[in-house]
């Protein structure tokens, strides 16, 4: 007898819909699986036939033959158990697959017959609603981050008798979907910029950075704040939107990343990977492929520690996802677009030593010094459109008390505001920010004076800057602009834009 159960496979970030047969008859006994299987999903009939015994289902002795399809796609993972036990029972003629209707099921089995939750749920959902299933049986576990997505009926399950019995009994099917919530409170934000004293051009270039979105660098001294600053970034950036939310929230279900209690993340992601990572780890790789850093950092901040001790070809790794915001992976089986849309933030000392420019505490030559800066490409540096030195904290500053310092709610009002200028100025077909805007959006939207057409030029030429740098300075001019509710870029918010690539001048020449 044969039968067909529809489950749902994983593909980067997307999810594929698995046709899963099973076919028992006469011949001689024995459980064979084909399908282009890697070893996890071979395994499975190990763990399907222990499962089947010790849930109290006696099958005779027949050949049972699965097949997992299509064929030219690689199934791996453990979310095929539950689906290949159902299509074995319902072969046997043990498990009514049809009364139901047409639905989608995936999940872990162990030898008691449990069901144990898998990654990458929501693609999994979203996937099967494409193909135009409606129903998906899926661990009980799972089953808040699965009634995220909309006018899906979820059915949560702990054991394999559990899942056979609701196949039986449709009802059941509406009863679990009157419990959909799908909902989530905001993250509490453990950190706050009222924490940090002084550091007021840090604190500005933080806010220009993430109203435009602009990517941004900062030197200096060991100790100053660079990190501190870094890590209060997400608390300056808009919440996220529904949709941002669901995006970012299925990625961390993929890589095993989302918490158990919460079916969304909630929350601005910040990535902070350490200065080792390999360019595979931070591109994403592996077989089955999982996205990287890149990707988990998308809607929110990198942040790059140590920017000069990072591998040459982990740093070059960056180059495409910051222009295009997007990484694509080729593998054997096919090509894979993965999401990279983030604010890149990188911080380094001024030195190897931590100390320079106080040439009292620095001991490093000048060609220790030069040695060190030369890791960074210019290429990559020209990337970041904000470059800000960090100077030492007075003690005054130090010991002052929070009360003075402006927090982040303030500060992300006003990022707020930008961004709501952003949307309007470049609507639905044209890109979110400020920092995204190509040439033809440049000239529509940063039109400048006489007199700042002069100021540009002058900087041009003493700078030497390239084509890049220049329209760099007119993105985070606009910004500015923005920022101050201003509709044309003055003079003083090209001099500001352009201050931010004095550092660069000073370090690369």
């Amino acid at each position: 007898m044969f039968t067909k159960v529809n489950s749902v496979g994983i593909q980067g970030i997307e999810g594929v819909l698995i046709g899963v047969e099973a076919d028992v008859g006469d011949g001689l006994p024995g459980f064979s699986m084909v399908g282009y299987l890697s070893s996890e999903v071979r395994e499975a009939q190990e763990r399907v036939k222990t499962a089947l015994k010790n849930s109290g289902y006696r099958l005779n002795a027949k050949k049972v033959t699965v097949n997992l399809s299509p064929a030219n796609i690689r199934k791996a993972g453990t979310s095929y158990d539950l689906p290949i036990a159902l299509a074995v029972l319902g072969a046997y003629g043990q498990a009514d697959l049809k009364k139901i209707g047409p639905f989608a099921a995936v999940g872990e089995l162990g030898l008691n017959g449990r069901i144990k939750p898998v990654s990458g749920v929501m693609s999994m959902v979203m996937a099967a609603k494409k193909g135009g299933l409606r129903q998906v049986l899926l661990p009980a576990e799972n089953a808040a981050e699965a009634k995220v997505v909309e006018h899906m009926k979820i059915i949560g399950v702990s054991s394999l008798n559990q899942a056979v019995e609701i196949l039986k009994d449709g009802r059941t099917v509406w009863n679990e979907e009157r419990e959909t919530s799908g909902t989530v409170e905001p993250a509490v934000e453990e950190v706050d910029f009222r924490e940090v004293n002084g550091q007021a051009l840090l604190r500005r270039a933080a806010e220009i950075a993430t109203a435009g979105m602009h990517n941004f660098l900062m030197t200096g001294p060991a100790g100053t704040g660079k990190t501190m600053i870094a890590r209060r970034l997400p608390t300056i950036l808009p919440p996220l939107t529904r949709e941002e939310d669901i995006e970012i929230s299925r990625i961390y279900s993929i890589c095993g990343l989302l918490p158990h209690n919460r079916p969304l993340l909630g929350r601005r992601p910040f990535r902070s990977p350490h200065h080792t990572i390999t360019p595979q780890a931070l591109a994403g790789g592996g077989r089955p492929l999982k996205p990287g850093e890149l990707s988990l950092a998308s809607g929110g901040i990198l942040f790059l520690d140590e920017l000069t001790l990072f591998g040459r070809s982990a740093v070059e790794v960056l180059r495409q996802p910051l222009e295009e915001h997007k990484i694509i992976l080729n593998r054997m089986e096919g090509s894979y677009e993965l999401p990279a849309d983030f604010l890149l933030c990188g911080a380094f000392n001024s030195c190897p030593c931590g100390w320079y420019p106080d040439r009292n505490r620095c001991r490093c030559s000048p060609a220790q010094i030069e040695r060190y800066l030369s890791r960074l490409s210019k290429p990559i540096m020209e990337r970041f459109d904000l470059c800000v030195q960090a100077s030492p904290v007075s003690y005054e500053e130090l010991v002052k008390t929070e009360n003075g310092n402006e927090d982040s709610a303030a500060i992300r009002l006003r990022v707020q505001e930008a961004w709501e200028r952003q949307r309007r100025r470049f609507q639905e077909e044209r890109p979110r920010f400020n920092s995204r805007m190509g040439q033809k959006e440049t000239r529509e939207f940063c039109i400048l004076g006489m007199e700042e057409e002069e100021l540009l030029e002058r900087i041009y030429r003493k700078k030497q800057l390239s084509a890049r740098a220049c329209h760099k300075i007119l993105k985070v001019a606009r910004t500015i602009a923005d920022l101050e509710g201003a509709e044309r870029i003055s003079r003083e918010h090209l001099a500001e834009a352009a201050g931010y690539r004095v550092l660069e001048e000073q370090i690369w020449g």
